[in-house]
């Protein structure tokens, strides 16, 4: 990896520049019409003949030179230490996980959400080389972390999940897809998978055809069930109770299996029904396994030489030296230059 800016955001900074140039070019066209509006040239000329024109174009200059090195040091030039960077071998994967409040059932004790909680965490740990993103959904989809390597920081956002995280109750399993292939490089066609963890209990019309397009993008589905499909209550954390319908009926929630593995067959990828995570583990490595793997610079474990003090040093001896620059004559050059007119 070669020179580059940390904080590339900051570019658009460079167009106060031209903001600079207008007022400045204003303040000379101010300064004509006001000289004209005296009326008296010769008046005029012995009252300015001090002022250089040229010594105030010169403290603009080095007032833009200083605030777009200011610019340049904001924006943090930098370059990889050779001796700490890390390249690593491995895939992307975006993790879809439903955190609706029917994944409180208990048919999978403790509940269908801790034991998905439990199959994330181990699958990070058996693959450290791999950069996960989180994606919650229930009744709407959120990134909650795009793509990293720094799996601490992921299971920390995991343990955190809950049906509190996504307001919006429901299964929308096309928009999780959806967005889960927006954490990944468009310009790059392989190396992609989601794996989508959920009871698939709310039929969503639109996943199968999301499914498919996602093919066409060489993203892999592999869809994970959580529940039985006998199913199981919810009990309600607010009461403690069976959470009932309108109808005062005792909600019943079920795996929907089918839904899940259409998912999957969309994109070659395998359908797992979550029972024992170590052996859904072991199932979902061997089918990623298939991928080609890539190697790619973890930024995160890079050392970088920043080179940012040198453009403020540069900056502030422009600064003092447009700070000590005249707008007017020393008298010495003044009587100098007014010589001639002073003959007799």
């Amino acid at each position: 990896m070669n020179f580059q800016f940390q904080y590339k955001e900051f570019v658009w900074l460079f167009g106060a520049i031209l903001v600079l140039i207008i007022l400045f070019l204003g303040v000379l066209r101010w300064k004509k019409k006001t000289i004209k509006r005296i009326g008296d040239e010769k008046l005029v000329k012995a009252l300015i003949a001090n002022y250089s024109s040229r010594l105030f174009t010169s403290k603009f200059i080095f007032l833009s030179f200083a605030f777009a090195l200011g610019v340049l040091a904001v924006m943090n030039p930098r370059k990889p230490d050779s001796v700490g960077i890390v390249n690593r071998k491995g895939i992307d994967i975006a993790i879809a996980l439903d955190v609706s409040k029917s994944m409180l059932a208990a048919d999978l004790p403790p509940s269908r959400l801790e034991r998905a909680k439990q199959f994330i965490t181990k699958l990070m740990n058996e693959m450290p080389d791999d950069r996960i993103a989180l994606v919650l959904f229930a009744g709407k989809a959120y990134m909650q972390m795009p793509l990293t390597v720094d799996h601490g920081a992921a299971q920390l956002f995991v343990s955190s999940a809950g049906p509190d995280a996504v307001p919006q109750q429901g299964t929308v399993i096309s928009e999780a897809l959806k967005m889960s292939a927006n954490v990944f490089n468009a310009s790059e066609k392989r190396f992609k998978t989601v794996v989508l963890i959920s009871d698939g209990e709310d039929h969503d019309e639109d996943a199968a055809k999301t499914a498919k397009d996602l093919a066409g993008q060489g993203v892999m589905i592999n869809t994970v069930g959580i529940g039985s499909p006998e199913g199981a209550t919810i009990i309600d954390p607010l009461t403690g109770k069976n959470k009932t319908d309108a109808a005062g009926n005792v909600v019943i929630t079920k795996l929907n299996e089918e839904e899940l593995k259409a998912i999957a067959r969309q994109t070659n990828g395998v359908y797992i029904r979550l029972q024992s995570s170590d052996e859904a583990v072991s199932l979902l490595k061997d089918q990623l396994a298939q991928i080609d793997r890539k190697a790619f610079g973890d930024v995160s474990q890079m050392n970088f030489k920043s080179y940012y003090l040198w453009f403020v040093a540069v900056m502030f001896v422009l600064l003092l030296v447009e700070n000590i620059i005249p707008e007017r004559r020393t008298a010495g050059s003044s009587i100098s230059a007014g010589k001639p007119a002073g003959k007799s």
